[in-house]
């Protein structure tokens, strides 16, 4: 099989919820950041051979194939097509595995994948929601799925509630551990190590989302997501606004073009989870892709591990023995935010950017999904 190089990587600044990007529609917003990629890659939108776009609330603005619209907005010829995909929070992840798989077979040599979400307009679960609000009936209402798994709580906040208890991850570790991810994105933030990979998009040049003035004081006053729980907002992820995008290619490509490739997808792998619990597929999608790359986990240089629950990450450091200080070295959700659709795009550009800028060579990227499910992508810089 041929090899896939991601030739660019881009991403606009996370906006927080009503913050900069809210009045901002989300086929500009993902059109914004495609043109920027282009643009920056030195790639013509005729070599384009696909549009391959995340996007979890597919309804209002970001319904009827936003993938499409997002490259017909950036101004892509029209003979360029595009396609939607939901696979959760990992939509944008799952877009740049069918990017480097349709690149590595010979079926496609130049794909555009990535992803976008603005929260702040479109709110999270709207599609079921409001389906449910005319009388479309819900997701999980078949009867089959309640012979499987009857009338139990199906969310990623039972499951994420569920995760702390059975890992033991008390509340004190969790507000620890979101502390540390505002205080590493705002230094990030700081020092400028953004600035390569963040499009500004209607006036945002940062992100919006970390806090560096917070405090352990500050997090131990607020009241818990559930009665009696452990998780808070200060440990979740922020429901935030935003868009991703990176350019896959073949080999040939890159040399006909004269492009340059930032690092290439070494190994790919995708597993489902138990449905309650929900978010534990990191820790199976670690093992899988591990074994599919033939590395192990002391070869990656860095893990980027998305910050949905902060117990969702610590078990995962828990059954991995992954190091604390590879994890998430610039923040992660907590502190930068988790544009749904976007989020996976905009992991794998930090990661990218971070391993090439520090003369690394491996990075991990995994985090869990709705519906018991996880993604994984071992990126090999060059």
């Amino acid at each position: 099989m041929r090899e896939a190089f991601i030739v660019g990587a881009v991403r606009s600044a996370v906006g927080r919820r009503r913050g900069g990007l809210s009045g901002i529609h989300p086929a500009d917003l993902g059109a914004e950041v495609v043109a920027a990629l282009l643009e920056r890659a030195g790639i013509a939108g005729e070599d384009v051979d696909d549009v391959v776009f995340g996007c979890v609330s597919q309804i209002g603005a970001q319904s009827t194939n936003i993938a499409r619209i997002v490259a017909l907005s950036a101004g892509l010829p029209e003979s360029v097509p595009g396609t939607t995909v939901d696979r959760q929070c990992g939509s944008s992840q799952q877009a740049v595995h069918f990017a480097a798989q349709a690149v590595a077979s010979g079926a496609q040599d130049l794909v555009v994948a990535g992803g976008v979400e603005v929260m702040s307009l479109i709110p999270i679960a709207s599609s079921a929601l409001v389906g449910a609000d005319a009388g479309l009936g819900m997701p999980r209402g078949g009867r089959k799925w309640a012979e499987r798994y009857g009338d139990q709580e199906i969310s990623q906040f039972h499951g994420a509630e569920l995760i702390a208890a059975k890992w033991d991850v008390s509340r004190a570790e969790m507000e620890e551990f979101a502390l540390a991810s505002h205080r590493r994105a705002a230094e990030a933030a700081g020092a400028g190590l953004f600035a390569d990979e963040i499009v500004p998009v209607a006036g945002l040049t940062a992100d919006e989302g970390p806090r560096p003035a917070t405090t352990l004081e500050k997090m131990a006053g607020l009241q818990p997501l559930v009665p009696g729980g452990r998780l808070t907002a200060a440990t979740s992820s922020q429901i935030s606004d935003g868009a991703a995008a990176l350019a896959v290619a073949s080999g040939e490509v890159v040399r006909r073009l004269g492009l340059t490739p930032l690092a290439r997808v070494h190994s790919t792998a995708v597993v489902g989870s138990d449905p309650v619990l929900m978010l534990t597929g990191p820790i199976p999608a670690t093992d899988a892709v591990l074994r599919r790359a033939g590395l192990r986990l002391d070869d990656m240089d860095v893990f980027e591990v998305n910050e949905a629950f902060a117990s969702v990450v610590l078990a995962w450091q828990r059954e991995t023995g992954a190091p604390a200080d590879r994890v998430n070295p610039l923040g992660g959700a907590i502190a930068l935010g988790h544009p749904l659709g976007a989020t996976g795009a905009r992991l794998m550009t930090t990661l990218v950017h971070h391993l090439r800028r520090n003369g690394l060579r491996y990075g991990l990227q995994t985090m869990c999904e709705g519906g018991g499910m996880a993604n994984a992508t071992i990126v090999e810089a060059l």
